[in-house]
This record gives C-alpha cells, structure tokens and sequence, in this order.
C-alpha cells in the first residue's frame, strides 16, 4: 500500500546548452535545449516536493546574473525563468502557498536542482524538511564543484542530513545513484494505480543515458564510472521492479508527461 496519491511534474525553466554537458564525451557542438523540473508529490501524510529549480532573481538581476552566470564559467549563460515559472505560482494554481510543503527532497544541490530553496524556506515555513544526503552537502561545501553556488548549500535548521536510502513516505524511498555529484539520489514512487516510477534526477539527463547507459557529461571528480553504475543500478531496479524510469531534462520525454495542471496518478 501506498502513501502517494497524485504526481505533478512542474516545468521551472529551460536551458539551452551543449549537449555533452549532458552525454559524456558526446555530440560536443550540438546545442540543446534542457526542462528543468520539479516534481510534487500528494501523500496522505504530506507533500513532498522534488528538487526546487532556480533562484529567480540570481537569474532575472543584471548584477547577480553576471556574478553567478559569469561567462567563464557559464559558457551557454543562465537558464531562461519567468515569474510565472517559480515555484509559489504553481502551488498557487492548485490553491496552494509553500506553506503547504512538508518536505523537500534534492536529488542533489547544483543551483538548478537547489536554488529555488528561497522561494521556499522562511520563517512562515518552519516545519518544512529539506533533505539532503550528508555526502552531497560535504561536496558542495568543499568549493571544488562551480555549479554548487555557495549560497545555496549552507546548511539550516531545517535541514535533514540522511545518509544512505531510507523510506521518506510509504511508499516513496530515496535510492541512491552517485556519479553526478557525491551523494545523488533518486526517487522511487509507488503509484496509486499504474506502474511505479522512479525519478532518476540528474543521474540520467537524457532518455539517452539510460538506453546507451551514457554518463552525465558532469561527474564528480571525472568518475564517470560510477554515473554508469548507478545508470545500470536504476535499470535493474526497473527491470525487477516493472517500474517508469524518467530522465530528468529530455525536453521530448518532458512532453510525454501530463502537463500542469494535470497530474499522474
């Protein structure tokens, strides 16, 4: 039995970059144009949110965006977000506030999977949960990575440090897949009615990673051994399991997915 009742997939921004940032060693020159996603969750014991996008104004301010989105680094610029993108106004059509949030679950802290934390995490929303593993939150603070920004890996209060898979609902269990970033997790969640799906993050961008079983074109320190691992670790839980995998910025499987409002079930 099963906990989650609807599956949202929120679109939060889009990116265009090249496409071996995605696909290791692949397809260099070739330009593509990324989802980036959140996902809620409706359980009878809470919400839970996946990933939280972009902070807004680190994109939408000139003096942010140059310091944060500073070419040197960020050779294919920021995301593109509009306000109607954030995270408040999709709760708001669903007559929802952050408030209603009962746990924030990051795959991981890159600033496109962590940054939206602001629009989020306030005095207003004190019991909100924001889980994170405790190898990820060590990488991110060591400085190494330019895509975790500083600001946003800081630990709070109301941050829960896990270490390992564990249960965050009945029926949604954090699996871990490292490659990508230290401490990466995925998501398994058992449908109210049709198959399971897991929610495989940045540990396979593409579609095209799973089939060819293709890292990430970023892994922490270069192992991309291990983003392969954890690609065939989730395919067999798949396989095992008669689970959906879904790969977390492939524009074209984006537009498979029930498009918001609507929600999985």
């Amino acid at each position: 039995m099963t906990s989650a009742l609807k599956l949202w997939p929120l679109l939060t921004a889009t990116h265009r970059y090249d496409k071996s940032l995605s696909t290791r060693n692949r397809d260099a020159g070739k330009l593509i144009q990324a989802p980036i996603l959140a996902y809620l969750i409706e359980t009878s014991q809470g919400r839970i949110l996946v990933d939280v996008g972009c902070d807004y104004s680190k994109i939408n301010t000139p003096e942010k965006a140059a310091r944060y989105y500073d070419p040197q680094t960020f050779e294919f610029g920021a995301p593109e977000m509009n306000e109607e993108q954030r995270l408040p106004y999709h709760f708001a059509r669903l007559g929802l506030t952050p408030a209603d949030i009962d746990v924030v679950f990051l795959t991981h802290l890159h600033f496109d999977h962590a940054g939206g934390l602001c629009d989020l995490c306030n005095q207003k929303n004190q019991r909100l949960e924001v889980h994170i593993q405790k190898a990820e939150l060590a990488a991110a603070n060591t400085g190494i990575d330019e895509v975790y920004f500083d600001d946003e890996v800081i630990a709070q209060d109301n941050w829960k440090i896990t270490e390992g898979e564990y249960e965050i609902a009945q029926g949604v269990r954090a699996i871990a897949s490292p490659g990508h970033t230290a401490g990466h997790m995925s998501l398994w969640i058992e449908m109210p009615k049709g198959a399971p799906i897991i929610l495989a993050g940045d540990a396979a961008d593409l579609q095209e990673n799973i089939t060819d079983e293709i890292a990430p074109g970023v892994c922490w320190q270069d192992n991309d051994a291990m983003a392969v691992e954890s690609i065939r670790h989730l395919k067999q839980i798949t396989a095992q399991e008669s689970t959906n995998l879904w790969p977390n910025h492939d524009i074209a499987f984006w537009h498979t997915l029930k498009q918001f409002p609507e929600f999985h079930t």
